[in-house]
């Protein structure tokens, strides 16, 4: 019974196109990134999917936009329905690229990000206080300043840890702040040069994963069974060309 199972959801998964991730290539884009695309050589937009994570019944993931020489917008998407369909619960942003989603209890949640054109810089989390049906941008630095939020954990819905990691003079230096506000503020624990792995909780096999599948070129999204993987849906990794 379980093997007729898994080949009929595989049959439904065959049936249903993949999920197109929209992009209508505006010409503010392309001119501010630079982008050299014409209908001989048009440029090809990718989507990377770069974190999963759910909370109750909702899945979230979390990735960016890109050309093959920039980064053109994060992408945040969420789905009530396991993964049936799919809505952008936050504004995508900017040159910027969504790395890990965390959330406690089944309120509070966080995605971390940054910009990413010309190198990382301005690192952020989104927050959430109600389940992720809303999000908001919060800083990690009042000011402008490079480095990448290489990781980041909430121990509790207010006491969280991240790590910002920065290159100076050639040395990569490892910054490690903390947050007793969920994230609205952090203060500087630790600097050092040595690499920096943040506590965290035990490692749990997750319910969700997201997968790069090359043979059908999308992202495949599947949920734990009792024998094996299931897959759920599919995301075309190639999503447009600008011309």
């Amino acid at each position: 019974m379980k093997a007729l199972i898994g080949l009929y959801l595989a049959s439904l998964l065959h049936a249903q196109p993949p999920v197109k991730i929209d992009y209508a290539c505006p010409p503010e884009d392309i001119d501010s990134f630079g982008l050299a695309c014409s209908a001989d050589e048009p440029c090809a937009v990718f989507l990377e999917l770069t974190a999963i994570d759910s909370v109750g019944a909702t899945v979230f993931l979390a990735g960016n936009l890109h050309t093959q020489s920039a980064t053109l917008r994060s992408i945040l998407l969420s789905s009530e329905d396991g993964g049936k369909t799919w809505i952008e619960p936050f504004q995508r942003i900017r040159a910027a690229a969504l790395e890990q989603i965390q959330f406690s209890g089944f309120a509070s949640g966080w995605v971390s990000g940054q910009i990413i054109e010309p190198l990382p810089r301005d690192p952020f989390l989104l927050l959430s206080t109600d389940g992720g049906k809303s999000w908001r941008e919060r800083p990690v630095f009042e000011e402008s300043r490079f480095g990448e939020l290489a990781e980041f954990w909430f121990e509790s819905p207010a006491s969280g840890e991240l790590v910002i990691d920065h290159s100076e003079h050639g040395v990569v230096k490892h910054e490690v702040y903390q947050s007793q506000t969920g994230g609205e503020s952090w203060e500087i624990k630790e600097m050092t040069t040595q690499p920096v792995k943040l506590k965290g909780p035990p490692k749990e096999e997750s319910a969700w994963r997201i997968r790069a599948d090359a043979a059908s070129k999308t992202y495949r999204l599947e949920l734990r069974g009792a024998a094996n993987w299931e897959s759920i849906s599919t995301f075309a990794i190639h999503i447009a060309d600008c011309k």
